[in-house]
């Protein structure tokens, strides 16, 4: 019984049932085969070394091929590894899972004494030595009796749970490595050998086992594992980089903001933060009244009722601050809360009340589109486990906006919002945008048919604009599938930001409609769309791309005035109140310090300017210039300098509606 086997050049061959990828690629070319690591049957990332049964399509894995694909095998088979590593070095230790993750991978252990990053020098001597063995990567599949008593037999407590755990309708498949074992769902590469030297233990952590607290406290090691030694030394300086630019360290040599535990989540702005927000809402208030939009301002707290009617209540709950529709009791012994009252919650997103604006009244065709933004304050009820500085908060800021318009809109509407978002992430300092489709998740609110036809919709509209973009399959909202646009800051990393989500289910569920052409009632398209997203993450992020040497217009304090001598300090009074006049965030430092002191102070704050005066600077009418980050100043006439200065601290676009 023969199968017919399809390559991706098209061209096909005939196997005997059975036959192995490695038999097939070995007959290709056996340079071809060396390099093979594993293979895609039928689009399923596979063992080399399984049987093909039917028809289907082959493509072969390379170690060198530099893909998605062998990049999650080698930090797949590096966790597996670590953990026989372990188990070597301190018998009686247990495993328990070890996935791949973002830039790596971590494996959580059950150990008496939790590891360090001490530990880490010998750990990966011991994976080195395990490498050089070059044990081959053996599947077999076993019964869950068999599986359970082998766990059982090692004291493997956990593995007998996740044997447990596995659906009776999936096989059990087990991974040896010479004399090592694991439960695992695969794939794997063909040996130990195909890991490579390019891997490297980063840190260790508490987790509690299966995230939950009132479980065993785990001690996972986290690591990372490259195909080449110069993307692992490239991976590593990035990271070493990304240390140096930690927003929350900036954040508070800045003087910019806090978090307290007293209000997890929260910002607490501080004045110069609060000016670098500010400028940064300013600006873009400008670019989205320039571009046709109407702000509005919506509620905070809201009737449980506008949720439940939306869908988040039924699929969104968990992220929501519920409160109770009541007056809290006041005497000492009785309850708060008597648990009688309506309930309401914090609003998570502004969709739902953009809909009850939209609602007031009869819209016409002629109506729309109408674009209705708002720097709406919203809460998510995030765990405090997630929460990172800036990065993760509870209570956020969006330039949010929803746009509304007719089924013949969405692709010129989708135009215009591609065309401004890539244009705010210029005069940021952006220019390197990917833009993913996130398509149908498992949990979805509206028909298939209908997320068919937004998926399409959204996906001929941005071919339209002529950027490319990727498929990001199943990690759509529920209700909708988004574009999203991914920036890469200074050193390289990714992040994701602005968001456009075409919507046909919440304009049907809260009953959105406009009067058409012919005078029929329709549901309108709902467009959600965002461009910096959060404000408190879009600064940060900024922050530690910029290593908090902001642009001149977003500086919180864009010049410090510093006198050498006190016979300047009047000089420089005069200095700072005509550059505040002139609308430059200016300060005075007139203290009894050493000039050289005061320039350490001021570059450790990120002012990008110093304007230096002593006895005859205040004589002449000059300042010495001193810019963060450069060798050397410079003397020129004060005007001068205040001229320069008041072109570079403007903002980009209104130089740009200037010109």
């Amino acid at each position: 019984m023969t199968i017919k086997v399809t390559f991706p050049d098209g061209a096909a061959r005939d196997y005997a049932r059975g036959t192995t990828g490695t038999t097939v690629v070995e007959g290709i070319s056996k340079s071809l085969a060396k390099k093979t690591v594993a293979m895609r049957w039928n689009g399923v990332l596979s063992d080399l070394s399984d049987a093909l049964e039917e028809d289907g399509k082959i493509e072969f894995v390379t170690r060198d091929s530099g893909s998605k694909d062998v990049l999650e095998l080698i930090r797949h088979d590096t966790a597996h590894v670590l953990a026989e590593a372990v188990q070597e070095l301190w018998p009686g230790t247990q495993v328990t899972i070890g996935p791949v993750i973002e830039n790596g991978f971590y494996y959580d252990f059950k150990r008496d004494v939790p590891f360090s990053e001490e530990d880490f020098p010998v750990i990966e001597k011991k994976m080195a030595e395990i490498i050089d063995r070059g044990a081959a990567f053996t599947k077999e599949i076993w019964t869950r009796d068999q599986a359970k008593d082998f766990f059982r037999t090692k004291g493997e407590a956990f593995k007998v749970e996740l044997v447990d755990a596995i659906p009776a309708d999936q096989s059990l498949k087990m991974y040896k490595q010479g004399q090592w074992i694991d439960l695992c769902r695969g794939p794997h590469m063909r040996t130990v050998k195909d890991v490579g030297t390019a891997f490297k233990l980063t840190k260790v952590a508490g987790a509690y086992w299966r995230g939950d607290s009132n479980n065993p406290v785990l001690s996972r090691i986290y690591g990372t594992a490259f195909a080449t030694k110069e993307e692992l030394d490239a991976y590593l300086h990035m990271m070493e980089e990304a240390e140096k630019r930690d927003h929350r360290k900036i954040g508070q040599e800045m003087d910019l903001y806090h978090f307290q535990p007293e209000a997890q989540g929260s910002v607490f702005w501080h004045p110069k933060g609060y000016v670098l927000y500010n400028q940064m809402e300013a600006y873009i208030r400008r670019r989205l009244n320039s571009s046709g939009y109407v702000e509005v301002k919506t509620p905070q707290l809201m009737s449980s009722k506008f949720w439940e009617a939306s869908g988040h209540w039924g699929k969104y709950r968990e992220n929501m601050f519920v409160v109770p529709d009541e007056v809290p009791g006041t005497e000492e012994e009785g309850p708060v809360l008597s648990g009688k009252g309506d309930l309401m919650a914090l609003k998570p997103m502004n969709c739902p009340a953009h809909i009850q604006i939209f609602n007031q009244g009869i819209k016409s065709y002629r109506d729309l589109p109408l674009r209705m933004a708002e720097f709406g304050c919203c809460h998510r009820n995030e765990a405090h486990g997630a929460l990172h500085g800036l990065m993760r908060v509870r209570q956020m800021t969006q330039d949010d906006a929803h746009i509304f318009c007719r089924e013949d809109q969405i692709q010129s509407e989708t135009e215009h919002f591609v065309h401004l978002l890539y244009s705010v992430y210029g005069h940021m300092g952006f220019e390197n945008v990917v833009i993913k489709l996130a398509t149908r998740p498992e949990k979805f609110g509206g028909t298939i048919e209908r997320w068919d036809a937004a998926e399409k919709a959204l996906g001929d509209a941005l071919r339209a604009t002529g950027y490319d973009f990727e498929i990001a399959e199943g990690e759509g909202a529920f209700y909708a599938p988004k574009l999203e646009f991914h920036l890469k800051d200074a050193i390289g990393r990714s992040w994701q930001v602005g968001t456009l989500q075409l919507d046909y289910v919440l304009p049907e569920r809260l009953d959105a409609t406009y009067v058409a052409e012919d005078g029929s009632r329709q549901y309108v398209v709902m467009l959600h769309r965002a461009i910096l997203g959060s404000l408190e993450r879009f600064i940060g992020m900024m922050i530690e791309s910029y290593a908090g040497k902001m642009p001149m217009w977003l500086a919180p304090t864009q010049v410090v005035v510093a006198t050498i001598v006190s016979e300047a300090d009047d000089y420089a009074e005069k200095l700072v109140k005509q550059l505040k006049a002139a609308g430059i965030r200016a300060e005075l430092d007139a203290r009894n310090e050493k000039i050289n002191y005061k320039v350490r102070e001021h570059s450790v704050g990120k002012v990008p300017l110093m304007f230096v005066v002593g006895k005859r600077e205040a004589e002449e009418g000059t300042v010495s210039v001193r810019r963060l980050g450069a060798e050397g100043q410079k003397v020129e006439p004060f005007m001068d300098a205040l001229v320069a200065l008041m072109a570079e601290a403007t903002a980009p676009d209104l130089k740009a509606k200037a010109a």
